[in-house]
């Protein structure tokens, strides 16, 4: 197992409103892997964002599941990971 293995799997795991992957989206921001356990920093647009639970577990499940032993840690954006968070959302949008 190693870090590259991770994000390939994270990769798949896509926000629930925007075509695009949490890793696509800059909000899977760090991976780090030490042994068995794996820390991942999720960077969220704003504080309190309403699916905040949901993205955590929509990240630990396929980890979980590969036997890793799950830390996350959430960031709020800084301003420049922010504007690519929001152009990214405004061209990928579902439309539900």
């Amino acid at each position: 197992m190693n870090e590259e293995k991770i994000r390939e799997v994270l990769s798949e795991v896509k926000h629930p409103a925007i075509d695009c992957s949490l890793i696509e989206l800059g909000i899977v921001k760090d991976i780090k892997l030490e042994r068995n356990e794996v820390k991942v920093t999720m960077a969220f647009p704003f504080p309190n964002i309403p699916i905040k639970d949901q993205l955590i577990k929509s990240v630990r499940d396929p980890l979980e599941k590969m036997n890793l032993n799950v830390k996350v840690e959430t960031v709020v954006m800084n301003r420049e990971e922010l504007q690519n968070f929001l152009k990214k959302e405004e061209e990928n949008w579902i439309d539900m």
